[in-house]
């Protein structure tokens, strides 16, 4: 005997109801709270729906506390419906194939049936709604905002008994609830810097270095650093002389001194120092000058190593491999660049 369209029918009004309670709780979150604003403001009676739960942290916590609900119920009854129906109408098939007792053949068969809903479930009701929701949040939220109001009256009291719950065991564990917050990707960010400039909010010079800020944190060390190519060095052993004709002979303020090979880099040499001294002392041991060098790893993110300058007290540092040998030099000068812009057209290493 075959299974009944009835069955069916049930089986995928189940899953959808998953899928939309899957697809409703991540387009809440991730939808763009000015956007959902400015339509409401323009009428647009979703929108209108829609903004009392993205406005308010405890009301949007009510929302996805409905939207679980809704995917713990749905997937319960999924597994509950499947059992009574696709199970018992599998067993005897099962059974008759595998001479199994008729106990054996039902939990066979249970088993079959809730493994391939399983699959069926994930793909169709979590992966699929999801996807399209973090692709898609404004609509998605939309587009879902009916039925999860509908769904917030009936399981109210759930919700209810359910938060205070949660409340209560957090506080026995010494911590407090977090309400959610939107999460908006950097696409989503530079979208609103663009949107802020498209209405006169910001300069188009303001949206470039609020662009070049939000992708700061993308960019390593080694894409800012000087490479060791470009770098004037002195090897720490080099004689007075030598040292002198390499000052002299550059625009540099600070030098950066290397024992044996280039990547070996022990410290750095300020000219004010080497002048400073050489007029009170006259010539000194090269070592007596050298300044310790910073290090950072080569993939430092940019935006750590304006925190790690800071915190040195310096401008400048030394980027190594995981090995330990230096690779270039980065400065604040590159991070401001990689900020605002260079200021004129000078080459890399006269940033040394």
């Amino acid at each position: 005997m075959a299974v009944s369209l009835s069955v069916w029918a049930g089986i995928a009004v189940l899953v959808l109801a998953n899928a939309l309670y899957v697809a409703a709780e991540f387009g809440a979150v991730g939808v763009r709270r000015n956007r959902v604003r400015r339509m409401s403001a323009d009428g647009l009676p979703l929108a209108q729906r829609l903004l009392p739960y993205v406005e308010d942290p405890a009301a949007l916590d009510r929302y996805v506390g409905a939207s679980q609900i809704g995917i713990t119920v749905s997937s319960l009854m999924l597994g509950a419906f499947a059992q009574a129906t696709l199970s018992v109408w599998l067993a005897p098939i099962v059974g008759e194939s595998l001479s199994l007792t008729p106990l054996a053949a039902l939990s066979a068969a249970s088993f079959i049936v809730l493994s391939g809903l399983t699959a069926f479930q994930v793909v169709l009701g979590e992966l699929v709604p999801k996807a399209i929701a973090l692709q898609y949040p404004t609509e998605t939220a939309l587009a879902t905002v009916i039925p999860m109001q509908i769904s917030l009256r009936l399981f109210w009291p759930v919700i209810t008994v359910l938060n205070g719950l949660s409340t209560f065991i957090l506080k026995l564990m010494g911590s407090s609830a977090q309400s959610h917050g939107h999460l908006h990707s950097p696409e989503e960010i530079d979208l609103l810097i663009a949107e802020s400039r498209d209405g006169g909010l910001l300069e188009p010079e303001e949206q470039q270095r609020l662009r070049r800020a939000l992708r700061l944190g993308l960019r390593k060390a080694r894409d800012l650093m000087v490479p060791l190519s470009q770098l004037t060095m002195i090897p720490a052993d080099a004689p007075w002389a030598e040292v002198v004709r390499v000052v002299g002979t550059t625009p540099f303020s600070r030098l950066p001194v290397y024992r044996g090979s280039s990547d070996q880099i022990v410290g750095t040499l300020r000219v004010k120092d080497l002048l400073e001294r050489f007029v009170t002392e006259g010539a000194v041991p090269l070592d007596r000058l050298i300044r310790p060098a910073v290090q950072i790893a080569e993939d430092l993110p940019a935006d750590r190593i304006v925190s790690v300058l800071r915190e040195k007290r310096t401008h400048q540092a030394i980027a190594v491999d995981t090995a330990g040998r230096a690779v270039g030099m980065v400065t604040i000068q590159d991070v401001l660049n990689e900020l605002i812009g260079p200021r004129n057209a000078e080459p890399p290493a006269a940033r040394t």
